[in-house]
């Protein structure tokens, strides 16, 4: 995977630790058939970000491991 991705999985990990976010939204901002920066697939890949339903809307939320990530970072 290439290391231009690193950075972009943060920032959408940051995008999304501000709240929840709609799934539309962030399919439309993150999603990308570029096989080289496939930043919402790796992110789901590992666990980092998950799809959630409440109250019928589909939402993206971070993960446990998404915020732990974050964490490790901002050390």
């Amino acid at each position: 995977m290439s290391d231009a991705v690193e950075p972009l999985i943060l920032d959408l990990l940051e995008w999304v630790a501000d709240g929840e976010r709609h799934y539309a939204d962030v399919m439309e901002a993150w999603r990308t058939s570029c096989p080289r920066l496939p930043v919402w697939e790796e992110a789901n890949a590992r666990g980092l970000v998950t799809r959630i339903v409440r109250g019928g809307t589909p939402l993206v939320a971070i993960t446990a491991a998404g915020r732990a990530l974050l964490e490790r970072r901002a050390q």
